[in-house]
């Protein structure tokens, strides 16, 4: 294992095999690291968090020529808040920020500019792209794409392979990049796509499959391609 000399360890802290922590991390009591795991520079973790094997922490976000959305090059470092979970295989990167009780699945990625809060569950090999929120006691499952500048408020259930966008011009260069805005509650199926800019309301429900392309009323129920509120 490689720990810089700056490095600030609290109690009782296990660092598996070929871990490596960069200058300037701060890490709390009673926290495991695993094997191969790469903590960068300026990391900020509390008590009890568990990271898993091959697991990269910080990480900065590249860009090329191409690319229209630059990302921001002055990020603070990633937080990581008491008694987070992190899976094997993930890569958090850096101007993130964890509140306390997040379950990160394996092979996740999340991006630059996010808050997650307490207790949410983001599940096995979802991507959570910049400019997000994401509230407490939420769950996203398993293979989820959260699209860029996405708003998901308290206590909402996304399920499996659910697909999101921001862009309704697909990288034209026109107009601004929104993606939805899920309130608190709501439910949204199995595969479920969402384009850019809606409003789900609360307590509604997003059927499996479903293509919602207009805002959903609290409370309603909406299904089917493109998706039409149940009567």
């Amino acid at each position: 294992m490689s720990i810089h000399s700056s490095v600030i360890l609290g109690t009782n802290v296990e660092v598996g095999e070929y871990a490596v922590i960069e200058m300037g991390v701060r890490i709390g009591d009673r926290v495991t690291i695993g094997a191969h795991a790469v903590i960068k520079e300026g990391t900020v973790i509390g008590d009890d968090v568990e990271i898993g094997d091959h697991v990269v922490l910080g990480k900065r976000p590249g860009s090329n020529k191409k690319m229209a959305r630059k990302p921001a090059t002055e990020l603070p470092p990633l937080a990581i808040d008491n008694e987070v979970v992190i899976g094997s295989h993930v890569t958090l990167y850096r101007g993130l920020s964890l509140a306390e009780g997040v379950f990160i699945g394996d092979h996740v990625s999340i991006r630059e500019q996010i808050f997650i809060d307490r207790h949410t569950i983001i599940g096995r090999h979802a991507m959570i792209e910049p400019n997000t929120r994401i509230g407490k006691n939420v769950t996203i499952q398993t293979g989820c794409y959260v699209t860029a500048d996405t708003i998901i408020e308290d206590h909402v259930f996304i399920g499996p392979c659910c697909s999101m966008s921001n862009d309704k011009y697909m990288a034209s260069g026109k107009g601004t990049h929104t993606g939805p805005h899920i309130k608190a509650h709501a439910k949204i199926g199995n595969h479920a796509t969402l384009l850019p800019a809606i409003v789900i309301g609360e307590h509604a429900v997003v059927g499996a499959g479903a293509v919602v392309t207009k805002d959903v009323p609290e409370k309603a129920v909406t299904m089917g391609n493109p998706a039409r509120v149940k009567s």
